[in-house]
């Protein structure tokens, strides 16, 4: 598993980023939402009015099937967000680019493990109505912001 960058890892270490999605994970676990009771089939449209209602502008690629916030530009970094709902958990995916170079581009259960241990794992999100899933989202919306701030 490739190393973080150390401005990325002390960006994330900054933010308490492994408590912070440790703690996501188990508010929305599969313990409170079992694979019977999970949003399967997702309304796209409610889900691009959640992502504007925070104050993104989204986008649907129809090819890899996620969500994506429209890129953002501060400084010499360029930032997205992708979010891919699947069998009623949350992926979550921050990209991060130094000019042409890709510092992020994994989902969030990786960057614990390359935090911590390749053993260490925290569980994606579960959710099984538009409300927990718009709860996931804000939560991870202010991780994002607060990590975009700690990495300047």
């Amino acid at each position: 598993m490739e190393e973080l960058t150390p401005k990325i890892k002390d960006a994330l270490l900054k933010i308490n980023f492994v408590e912070r999605y440790e703690k996501l994970s188990a508010q929305f676990s599969a313990a409170r939402t079992p694979a019977d009771d999970r949003l399967i089939y997702i309304d796209g449209e409610e889900v691009m009015e959640m992502i504007r209602a925070a104050g993104y502008s989204p986008q649907f690629n129809t090819k890899e099937k996620f969500y994506k916030i429209q890129e953002e530009h501060i400084g010499k970094y360029s930032f997205g967000f992708h979010i891919i709902l699947r069998d009623g958990m949350a992926d979550l995916v921050w990209i991060v680019r130094e000019g042409d170079v890709l510092l992020l581009g994994s989902p969030w259960g990786t960057y614990s493990r390359r935090l911590i241990d390749v053993d260490y794992r925290i569980k994606k999100p579960v959710f099984g109505t538009y409300e927990d899933l718009e709860a996931i989202l804000k939560i991870a919306f202010e991780m994002y912001e607060d990590f975009k701030c700690a990495l300047q």
